[in-house]
């Protein structure tokens, strides 16, 4: 049985597929080092837990940023980590597609390649995320009907359509899961004067977050450190108040998808008029987020069986059938250093 690996390494998660399996690996994309000895202590999940933890000799470190490779060292031992994980024992060193961002730069590409390549991999190949979404969704990418892809990470959003085995036209923003958290830390911050965590935040957008208004009525109690006195105190925030913290990276979000769309070809723009828009990725599971691209986009909306997983699906699928897509869709394969 084949070792070969497909890599959706995200900001927030990376999801790692083997050939002939399925997923093996899905886990935060997060190293924990040891603050004085710069060892590292965990990876992934058990890394993710150890922040806000009582140990102050603990760091935990993200090793990109909007999907490129920002702390090259951090992401090589990441990397190593997760492929010993994911293709255990005295195999030969697996070939590995990843995924990355459709506007990657040539030195970015690079950085990518070096870092599987230095941490156990070989015969690099690169997919752009958008159409590894467009795969995984199920969608036939190879007819000539255009087809609109909005995939919502942790720091960006891509968004592109897509026709005939390749990405007509795109746009990715700066903006994504990790933005709606961070609105919710700011809007507590300086309206209520209350000092949350990434974490805390991150569990407020789940459990009332949405882009769209409703009449539930949803309030959440959240515990915090009040920044006047530094004393733990409960805060009481409800639905509205969570939506209009986070409208703007959710309008960044939405003006991206209609630039996108504004930008193809007029009869491509007709396809996914009838077609719709595609939503993968972890920010396409926030409440309401389907209904206010329906409405500001004037398409129909989709959300992926599932988002989470949908761009390493892709990528899986192509990796069992690699040599079919090499060559319809021009996939490029840059040689490593070694």
């Amino acid at each position: 049985m084949g070792r070969d690996l497909a890599i959706d390494l995200g900001t927030a998660n990376t999801i790692v597929y083997r050939q002939g399996e399925g997923i093996v690996f899905d886990e935060p994309t997060v190293v924990a080092l040891h603050a004085s000895t710069g060892s590292v202590v965990a990876i992934g999940e058990a890394a993710w837990d150890l922040i806000g933890g009582d140990s102050g000799n603990v760091v935990a470190v993200r090793p990109l940023r909007e999907g490129t490779v920002t702390e090259y060292e951090m992401t090589e031992r990441y990397l190593g980590s997760v492929l010993r994980r994911a293709a255990p024992g005295r195999f030969p060193k697996p070939r590995v597609l990843i995924c990355i961002p459709s506007e990657s730069s040539q030195v970015e590409k690079r950085a990518v390649v070096e870092a599987v390549t230095s941490s156990g991999g070989k015969q690099v190949t690169l997919v752009e995320e958008a159409l590894a979404a467009a795969i995984g969704a199920g969608l036939p990418i190879h007819e000539p009907i255009g087809h609109l892809i909005v995939d919502i990470g942790g720091a960006r959003s891509e968004m592109a359509v897509v026709s005939m085995g390749g990405v007509v036209s795109g746009h990715a923003v700066p903006f994504g899961g990790f933005d709606l958290d961070a609105a919710i830390q700011e809007h507590l911050r300086s309206g209520c004067g209350v000092a949350i965590g990434a974490k805390a935040a991150e569990e407020i957008k789940i459990a009332i977050g949405s882009a769209f208004p409703s009449a539930s009525g949803r309030a959440a109690l959240v515990i915090g450190r009040e920044l006047s006195t530094g004393n733990t105190v409960e805060v009481k925030i409800d639905e509205d108040e969570v939506r209009q913290a986070m409208a703007d990276p959710v309008r960044r979000i939405v003006d991206g998808a209609r630039r996108t769309l504004g930008d193809a070809p007029p009869e491509l723009t007709h396809d996914v008029l009838e077609t719709g828009m595609f939503l993968t990725g972890g920010g396409s599971l926030l409440k309401g987020l389907d209904q206010l691209l329906a409405q500001e986009c004037e398409v129909p909306v989709h959300v992926a069986e599932k988002p989470l997983e949908t761009v390493a699906i892709g990528a899986g699928h192509m990796l069992e059938h690699l040599e079919e897509y090499r060559s319809a869709f021009q996939l490029v394969r840059p040689a490593g250093r070694r």
